[in-house]
């Protein structure tokens, strides 16, 4: 048997389409053509990401932040151009642009109060 890592990436959200249409319009991920029933799927590689209902018996409003303890990273081409996109719109950034191993990062927070942070390294 060989696990050879992740393969797919879903946050469970409480409104899919203002989730679906955040990642889309605001990050510029295009969504998947097809995908489960309750999820949009977005065309990401080397990992599909997608949101997703939440499964029977999660309930989201029983957390201050969903997704604590975990770190979901996303690779873009330019962190930087992406941040004051964000920041034009107004969402919460917690980490500003910085140097790091993996180029340029910073965090923000999803409709939803996820922590995602970009970097544009390769």
């Amino acid at each position: 048997m060989t696990v050879t890592g992740p393969d797919f990436l879903a946050l469970q959200v409480r409104d899919l389409e203002k989730s679906a249409e955040f990642y889309e319009e605001t990050i510029g991920l295009t969504r998947a053509p097809a995908g489960p029933p309750g999820a949009v799927v977005f065309a990401t590689s080397p990992i599909s990401f997608a949101v997703r209902e939440p499964l029977p018996g999660v309930d989201l409003d029983s957390v201050d932040r969903p997704g604590i303890g975990v770190a979901l990273w996303f690779n873009c081409d330019d962190a930087q151009a992406l941040h004051d996109r964000l920041v034009e719109s107004g969402v919460e950034i917690l980490r500003s642009p910085a140097p790091s191993p993996f180029g340029l990062t910073f965090a923000f927070v999803d409709p939803e109060g996820y922590t995602v942070t970009m970097h544009d390294a390769r």
